[in-house]
């Protein structure tokens, strides 16, 4: 009975091409997209990428329902295979058409975090539009083993637009850049030699990191957590450290807590020598004091 009718392919209006609207019903979901019937016998794909500008890719029945009736553009059309192409992102303009007047380099923003990995944070600015923020623009001051630790997907965070690649639609984004680098104020607070009380926060093979009263962090080597009676600081102990290196860049200060006993040796060792190089030079004076009045007897007599 059916090849008593044509094909609903060759029914199909051959005015159709790649670029034109056309309106259906969604028939069939899957989680890579949904086919539309735009036509008796015709359907078309709309695949899940197509559905949204946004990188994160989501499932179709977040976006349409079996029985929706929908509008799309045709994208691809090969009526001798017959398979056709939609989308419905389409619909609406692509949000990086215009995203340097939008997300200029240094613009400050409020995003949704929507993902992190291990190397950062995927943050949406808005539909379509997202951006990373590394691990080490998170914070100043907070050593951040993993992004998670910091925030939560679904939270709202302060980004400023550090590098914008439109070819790429890449956005590289930062969090600290938001807020006044505190590392700044502590140059001219931890100068090298200066000293400091702090706590040990955790000990490790290679030293341990120790808590200044003001919440920054530092490390001392093992061989610098010898104390005078050559025992070792170990974690809870709160002692004072004289810093060796404050590197602003890489946000890293290293101090030693034996340098300052140590320093204090030396100077003793040094006064100590100053004290017996004066007594030498007094008993020789006195010697050749008394070898002149010698001379002086001698030559009376």
């Amino acid at each position: 009975m059916k090849q008593l009718s044509k094909h609903p392919w060759e029914a199909l209006d051959e005015n159709l091409k790649v670029g034109d609207k056309v309106k259906g019903k969604v028939a069939i979901i899957a989680d890579y997209g949904a086919f539309i019937e735009v036509s008796e016998g015709v359907e078309g794909l709309i695949h899940v990428s197509e559905m949204s500008w946004s990188t994160h890719l989501r499932s179709a029945q977040d976006f349409v329902k079996v029985g929706d009736v929908v509008e799309a553009v045709i994208l691809t059309l090969d009526r001798e295979e017959r398979k056709m192409s939609l989308g419905i992102k389409q619909l609406q303009p692509d949000p990086w058409t215009d995203i340097t007047k939008k997300y200029p380099v240094g613009s400050k923003h409020t995003g949704t975090v929507r993902n992190y990995t291990n190397f950062g944070v995927f943050v949406e600015l808005e539909e379509g539009i997202d951006g990373l923020v590394y691990i080490s623009d998170l914070s100043w001051t907070k050593k951040i083993k993993h992004p998670s630790d910091f925030v939560k997907v679904g939270d709202k965070l302060d980004v400023e637009v550090l590098e914008l690649d439109v070819e790429g639609r890449k956005l590289n984004l930062g969090h600290k850049q938001t807020t006044e680098n505190p590392w700044d104020k502590h140059e001219e607070t931890y100068t090298v030699d200066s000293v400091h009380t702090g706590t040990i926060k955790e000990v490790n093979d290679k030293g341990a990191i120790i808590t200044f009263e003001d919440g920054v962090e530092a490390f001392v080597p093992g061989r610098h957590m010898e104390k005078e009676d050559r025992t070792k600081l170990v974690k809870g102990d709160t002692a004072e450290f004289k810093v060796l290196e404050f590197n602003k860049e890489y946000r890293r200060l290293v101090v030693s807590h034996s340098a300052i006993f140590r320093a204090r040796e030396e100077r003793n060792i040094k006064a100590a020598n100053k004290q017996s190089e004066q007594a030498e030079k007094t008993t020789l004076g006195d010697i050749s004091g008394l070898a002149d009045l010698k001379k002086k007897m001698e030559s009376g007599k």
